[in-house]
This record gives structure tokens, sequence and C-alpha cells, in this order.
């Protein structure tokens, strides 16, 4: 990737330049802007380092590095002054001018008190700093040296990989890097350099918003610094920190907790992020913690957000749990109760539900239980005899379905008998859980080709990987695999004068000398594209073949003129002669040497039969190990197999032909030998080998690569964006249990299939939504990245909307959609409290973001802060305001609703007005960027 530059221009300058370049036409000396002056954006003229929180567009302009130089060269540059040249870097997909490079302190483990301030770019690696550092301390390239960096806590700790970035090594200007050189012994002067554990001064003086503080990339921990920012921004659960309720309720000895390490680790993280006292932190004690207790966790591969919000959830609610010894409770159902008829009613499954409730409450009471568990209702329904259980479980969060189009896009090539036409390429829409028919009749629309003549292949290196039944799942395709679609003749056809026709698979090959001391051997390599070819059974003998197969490649092969055919028989009777001694040919090749091909003059010539028979002979059906689909087997034939063909003369031919394998390679497995000759056990695939020169002079690579493209490549499958709602409705709805999960039925005395629906019977204070982004078959994996629109909160979204949009927000019935409160009053099964709506309405709170797909992604996370009621994008250590109208895209992953209830006891409703994002501290992207899905 090439890098760019930018160079920073005094704002002053250069809006006197400006003034000097619209009078000229006048009298303009007054205006003239002199040499280019960048005293103002210095610190100091000593060691000219820049000003902390200059603004573009206030105090510089960025210009491009031919514009900079062209006014270098018009005007000058102020004596003593370096040019100001940043680099534009790109992070996490975003491109921008790195004004504040890192300015590292680097000192020797043995000099701690001379540091040497070196500026590094946040892409550098971390490799590139401990270069620097040797240079700087002249350490021999023999010397073996290690870097140690000043963490949060004042301790230090080892760079040990250097491969990541400044950036991902959170590496931040001011901070101390100390090298330490190796003992000639092998031993290491300190495990552990002493320095100060003091504050940097600018930390002491830093004061900002509670809550608004970064968290670092440890080293891909973007999926644990979103969950733990969402996690932060639950005002209620935040507040149980910060007033230290929870040093009363730290269980030591529950045996499914981990000895409260977690929630005091938690509780550091908070208390930190909510002091103001820090722009960024770095959760390393977390991190050591986490991976201690769940060795999934450990080292530094990328994670879910979603799987490590369920860990620490389930983690701080045993570490906090108030029961100190759970008792046994017994789980019972609606069924038998006194009331209960077919269906419980109502109040006996409010019975049922309570009672559900309490017990869950015996076992387990918590803050996260107060905070985030709900009530499901649970029923099953036997498909034999119609027995219904009904159950009551609690949940922490909702994993909800995202409706999944039933639509699938394939890219196929089609392969037409014609061979004066090209292959096409096609795009074909079909059913997501369709056959290799269905695929068929869609290509069938496009180029009018009956169905029942096609064939499906998937090709690879030259070579079919495999010939498909139509009707095999469309499900085994990949989307990377090259699909071929050939024109056959029809199967079979009705009359006196019916003719069936062979289908042969036909590989391209060309002889190529070998890398060996035995100069007689010769390779065959594989090319081009192997073709389908209908063959009538009447005709199958070798001369024939060659004909039928050299007018279907006629298009991309030229046939010898007469003066050709001359000196191809001189130079081929040579070569003969030559070769009778050292090459035997494809026939003796692989089937050993022939007593009657000793004599050149003794090769029989094409229509004469081998051995005194003069009669076409066919060629053996398919047999089970064929490789060839079922469904395109040609019919049952008793005649002789190829071994009985005619032998082909070289004179005047192109190319040879070869009875292959399905590999495209000669196969003595397949071969049967009995006093008849060889006869074959499989359907016969057949190779068309060149020779170098005769490929070189007659058969044409460009053209035979070449295809067109269909006016359907040009269709794209366009994704609707679904509501919220629509995945909870889909949720809620009736499934039927999987073979692997299967119910037992009290009344039939069996595991069933049993339906089962889940309902919401009771809803938490903060419900959590997890959007099932990641789909999983046997055949593939995929991130779903449909745009879900979620409701964000309530009152005056509509005027909210029309505010902060600044041109880019939704308008009418979709600004309606987005700013409305989430109402589940239509999920809630329970009879509702209709005094009191406002427990069944939610109000976003925080958005866990993915970006990218299932094997790299990144984390980030969107938040409204508990104080000041403003949203901010949280990307690790980065934080930036930002408005209601950036939070909608297709990388939300996890919702945070909070009821709006518990926001009224909480504080008052904030104000309509949010700050705008300023330029210079928001790095958030817009939706497009953003989306780098």
């Amino acid at each position: 990737m090439p890098v760019w530059s930018r160079f920073l221009v005094e704002q002053h300058w250069y809006k006197q330049w400006e003034l000097y370049l619209q009078g000229r036409d006048q009298d303009s000396r007054t205006f003239f802007p002199g040499c280019i002056n960048n005293a103002e954006l210095f610190e100091d003229q000593v060691n000219r380092h820049l000003k902390k929180g200059l603004l573009e567009g206030e105090d510089y302009v960025l210009l491009p590095a031919a514009a900079w130089h062209h006014r270098v060269n018009w005007y000058g540059l102020e004596h003593g002054q370096p040019p100001i040249e940043r680099k534009v870097v790109e992070l996490h997909n975003i491109q921008k001018v790195e004004v504040y490079p890192v300015e590292l302190l680097l000192v020797k483990h043995s000099d701690m008190d001379t540091p040497h301030t070196v500026q590094f770019s946040h892409t550098d690696s971390v490799h590139l700093v401990l270069c620097t550092a040797r240079e700087q301390f002249l350490v021999s390239p023999q010397e073996e040296t290690r870097l140690w960096i000043k963490n949060a806590e004042g301790f230090f700790e080892r760079l040990c990989n250097t491969h990541i970035t400044v950036l991902d090594a959170a590496l931040k200007s001011g901070q101390l890097v100390t090298m330490e050189t190796q003992n000639r012994d092998g031993t290491w002067t300190s495990a552990q350099p002493q320095a100060m554990n003091s504050a940097s001064e600018e930390d002491q003086e830093f004061h900002g918003q509670p809550g608004i503080c970064g968290l670092t990339n440890l080293g891909n921990t973007c999926f644990m610094n979103s969950a733990l920012q969402c996690l932060s921004n639950v005002p209620q659960l935040t507040e149980y920190f910060l007033k230290n309720c929870y040093l009363e309720e730290l269980n030591f000895c529950n045996p499914l907790g981990m000895k409260g390490e977690i929630a005091e680790a938690y509780a550091d993280l908070v208390k930190q992020a909510w002091s103001g006292c820090h722009r960024s932190i770095m959760p390393n004690v977390f991190k050591t913690k986490v991976g201690h207790f769940a060795s999934q966790f450990l080292g530094y591969q990328q994670h879910d957000s979603q799987e490590l919000l369920s860990f620490l959830l389930d983690g701080l609610h045993e570490d906090l749990n108030r029961i100190k010894k759970k008792e046994y409770v017994e789980l019972r159902d609606a069924a038998g109760r006194p009331d209960q008829a077919h269906h419980p009613p109502w109040h006996c499954q409010q019975e049922v539900a309570q009672e559900a409730w309490q017990n869950h409450k015996r076992r387990n009471d918590s803050v996260i239980v107060d905070t985030f568990h709900g009530l499901f209702k649970s029923t099953l329904v036997c498909p034999d005899c119609g027995n219904v259980s009904v159950t009551f479980d609690p949940f922490c969060y909702l994993s909800v379905p995202l409706p999944v189009s039933h639509k699938r896009v394939m890219e196929v090539f089609f392969v037409s008998m014609d061979p004066r036409r090209k292959p096409e390429q096609h795009r074909l829409v079909v059913p997501k859980k369709g056959k290799i028919s269905d695929l068929c009749v869609a290509l069938a629309k496009h180029t009018g080709v009956s169905p029942e003549r096609m064939m499906v292949a998937d090709v690879f290196s030259h070579r079919f990987y495999k010939i498909y039944e139509l009707g095999e799942s469309l499900s085994s395709i990949l989307d990377r695999d090259d699909i071929f679609i050939y024109e056959v003749s029809g199967r079979a056809a009705i009359g006196e004068n019916s003719r069936e026709d062979v289908v042969l698979p036909i590989y391209l090959r060309e002889r190529t000398p070998a890398q060996d001391y035995n100069s007689s051997y010769y390779g065959l390599m594989l090319f081009g594209h192997p073709l389908l070819v209908s063959v009538p059974r009447d005709r199958l003998s070798w001369d024939a073949l060659y004909h039928i197969l050299l007018y279907r490649l006629s298009r991309y092969v030229t046939r010898p003129s007469s003066d050709d055919e001359d000196d191809g028989d001189e130079k081929g009777e040579e070569e003969e002669g030559e070769r009778t001694d050292k090459d035997e040919g494809p026939y003796q090749r692989y089937h050993g040497p022939r007593e009657d091909m000793e004599d050149k003059d003794n090769i029989p010539k094409p229509g004469h039969m081998a051995g005194g028979s003069s009669q076409d002979i066919g060629l053996e059906q398919a047999g089970p190990s064929s490789g060839m689909a079922g469904g395109h087997r040609a019919p049952v034939d008793s005649s002789p197999g190829p071994s009985h063909w005619p032998q082909r003369a070289r004179r005047k031919h192109l190319f040879t032909l070869q009875t292959v394998n399905s590999n495209g390679t000669s196969d003595r497995s397949t071969f049967n030998e009995d006093t008849h000759g060889v006869s074959f056990s499989s359907q016969p695939y057949i190779a068309i080998d060149w020779e170098p020169e005769m490929k070189k002079r007659y058969y044409d690579e460009m053209e035979a690569e070449g295809y067109v493209k269909h006016d359907c490549v040009g269709y794209v499958l366009k994704k609707a964006p679904v509501q919220l709602q629509e995945c909870i409705k889909l949720f809620t709805t009736v499934e039927t249990l999987e073979k692997e999960n299967p119910w037992y039925c009290p009344t039939c005395k069996k595991h069933q299939l049993a339906t089962k629906k889940l309902d919401l019977w009771t809803l938490p204070e903060t419900l959590i939504i997890h959007l099932k982004r990641f789909s999983y078959t046997k055949f593939s994996r995929e991130k779903l990245d449909t745009l879900v629109e979620f409701p964000i909160r309530s009152g005056t979204g509509e005027a909210r909307g029309g505010e902060m949009g600044n041109g880019e927000g939704r308008t009418g019935i979709n600004s309606l959609l987005a700013h409305r409160d989430l109402d589940f009053s239509e999920f809630v099964i329970k009879p509702q409290n209709e005094s009191a709506p406002e427990l069944y309405k939610y109000d976003l709170i925080a958005v866990s973001n993915h970006y990218g797909g299932l094997r790299d992604g990144h984390y980030t996370t969107f938040a409204r802060n508990k104080d000041s009621g403003h949203w901010h994008y949280f990307d690790d250590n980065s934080v930036s305001p930002v408005t209601e109208n950036q939070l909608e895209s297709k990388a939300a992953y996890v919702l945070f609703y909070q009821r709006q209830d518990v926001a009224r006891r909480l504080q008052p409703q904030p104000g309509l007005s949010e700050p705008p994002a300023s330029p210079a501290r928001s790095s958030l992207p817009s939706p497009e960027s953003m989306d780098v899905n």
C-alpha cells in the first residue's frame, strides 16, 4: 500500500496567501505572504515540538506533497524551520493524518535518567522501536535485547510481541520504554526494571468527564473492551460498584465463583474509568484474571464479545451471589396442578411462574439477577400424544435470530454444444435449500436450453472435482467453487431410429519433458477447462471421436492447411523413427509393450481394427466407481472396452487420445486384463494429449480461456433492512426440536422431536439483545450483514432526528421507526399492569459493534453516558462524541436496553440538545465508511 503524506502550514500564512491571490489584479504587494512561516505552530524554536491541541482549519491547514513543494519553490521556507510532514495512516479501515506521532522516551536499563525522545507512527511496529533503541544506545548486533514498558499501575511489563504495531501495543506519547541488554552469561540483569511508580505530570493534571475513558487494546482484545464499555455504561450496575456496595456482597466461598477476584478486578476497572482522571486505561489485570478462570480467553486470539459478556455476567453473579449456601430445589412444570386442564389456565401459570422465580432466587440472588435476569415461558408439545409441558426458566439475555433470505445467488459458467459460442458467465438466483435441478431450471430461463440437457460439474485444477446428480442439494456447493454447466444431447429418443448418446468427460493435457536423468520419460500436465461431450454410441471409434472433438475445439484450435499436413507427415515419420527405441507412445506407456508396434509400418490406420476386426466398437458403460453422476450415466452397453478400439495413427493428427481416470492420469487398478486385451470396469475419461510444438502452432490459449458475461451478472440480491421487532417475533415462533436434542415425553415414555415455543413472561431492568449474526451450517459459515433497524429512545425522537442529522438522518416514517422506544407490551404474555406502561418500554443505552468477517474483525462500542446523557463512540483507547443518527449500522451486534421506569428512578431525563461532535475530537467515520462489510 502506498504511503501518502501531508504538510502542515500555519493558518495565518495560508489566509494571507489566499488574499494575495484574490488581489493579484490590483496592487497586491501589501498582501504578499512572504516565506512560509510555521513559527506559531511550535512550542519553542529549539526543539521544534508542535503545540498541543492544534486544530485543523483554525491553527493549520494540510497540503498534499505536490502543493507544498510548489509553494516552497515559489515563496520559500523560513530559514531554520523544518517542514512539518505527517503521514496519512489507516487505522481500522479509516484514513487519517497523523498530526501528533507517538513520542516515546527510550532509556537503557543501566541509565534510566537519560531518556531519548523519538517519534513513531501508530502503524510502526514494535520491532522498529527496538531497532531504533539499539541504534540510539549503540548495541552490537551480537547482543540480545528486550523492551519493557510502564503500565497504568506504574509497574513494568515486557513487550513480548514485537510484530504488533505501536497502536496495538498501547504505546502513547511520553511513555517510558526501557531496553534491557542480556548479560554475557545469558542472564538478564533484572526481570523487571525498577523505576518510579508515580503517574506522569500530564496524567496528574488531567480531569475529564467520568466514564469517558478508553481501554487500551492489549493485542486482539477489542472484543473484551467492547463488552466492558457496554457493561460499564449500565447505570445501576456502575453505581453499585462506585458506591462500594459490592464489598458487602463478595462471595469468597462459592464453589461456582472465582473467589471474588473477577468482581474485584471489574470494580477496579470501573472506578478507574469513572474517576475522570484517565483518558484511557490498560485492562491488563482484568485480562489476566479472565484468562486465569476461563482458559479459552488466554492469549491474544480474537474472540466473540458476546461470549466474553456471557462469561463476565455469570462470573460477576457467582462472585456477588448473596446466597452463601445453595439449597436443592426440585423443578416442576404446570402439569398436575389442581386447576390444570389441557392448557393450564392463566392463574395456574402465574402460580407456576412465581414459584419458578422464587426457586431461582433461592439459589441465585445478586445484583446481576436484579439487573439482567428475566423469565421465559417454555411450552413443549408432543407430536404423538399431544402432551403439553409448560415450564418457566430464567434468562440473562435474548439471542434473537435474524430473518434469513431463502434465496441464494450463484455464479456459473454455461458451456454450449455449439463450438462457436464462448462460455457464458451467469448469476442465478436459486432457493438456498434447493437442488441441482433448480440451478438448471434457473439457467434454462436465460439460455433457452432444457434443464434435461444440462450436466453440472465442479471444476478444480483443470479436472472434474465432482459431477453432480440432479437430486443433490445445492448446499454442497460453496460460493468459492467454480461451477460449470454443460449442454449435452438428449438422454434418449423414442422411435425406430432412436439413438442413445454417451457423455464423455474430456481433459486437456500437454506432454512435457520431465526434469529427470532418463530422457525417454515424458510427463503429462493438465491445462485448460475440461469438457463434457456427447458422442453418438454408433460412432464410438477413435477416428470418429477425434473428429468430434476437433469440431468441439474448433473455436480455438486451428485445422492445419495441406502444406502443414505434408510437413507434418514427413516430420512425423522422422520423429516416429527416432522415437521407436526411446518412446513407445501413449499406448505402451500405459498398457505395456506390444510386439506388433516394433515396426512403424505395422501401425494400424484409423478405421482398421488391430487384430483383424473391421467394426467400430463402443465404450464400456460406467460402473459404481466411475465418479459420474448416476442421473447422467449413459445406457448400459456390453460392447468391448476402449482397449479394442482401433489404434490411432500419429500422422495428420493434431493430438492423440488416451483413456484416463477421473484425476487425468492412468490408473492400472481400473484395468482388467484377459486374453482379449484390456477393458475398463468404470466410466472412461478421455484425455486429449498435445505435443508442445503442435499445441503452440494450432491451440489458441487466449481464445480458449475467453468467456462472455450474461446481462444477469450485474444482478445484486438486495438485502432489505429488518426491524428489531421482527427478530423478536422470530424468536418467539414455534419450532421443532433438532434430532440431537429431543425431549423425553413422560406420557409416551420415549424421546420425541416435540414442538417448542418460547414466550417472554417477565423482563429485566436492563435487557441485553444479542443479534445472531454468525450462521454455521454443515457446508458453510457466514456472517449476516443484514441492517437491523432498532429503536433508540422515547419522547421527542422525531424532533431529535431533524436536529442532529445534519442532512444524514432518515426522514418521514424511517425516522419515526428509528427513534421510537422499544415497546415489549406485544411480546410479554403475562397479564400486564395497564397503569404502568413504562414497565414494558425500553431505551437504548449501549451497542457492541462488530466490523469484518468470521476470521477477523474489530469490535467497538456506542454508549450513552449515565451522567450527561450524551452518546460516545469507544474504539479501544479512542473516545469521541457521536449523535444518535450514527448508531445504526450493519455492525450492530449486541444491544443494551434500559427500562424507562429505571431511568426515571435513577436520574431525570437529559435535555433535548446534544453537543455537536467536534471535528478535532471525533474520529468516528460516516455510517457508509464504517460499514466495512
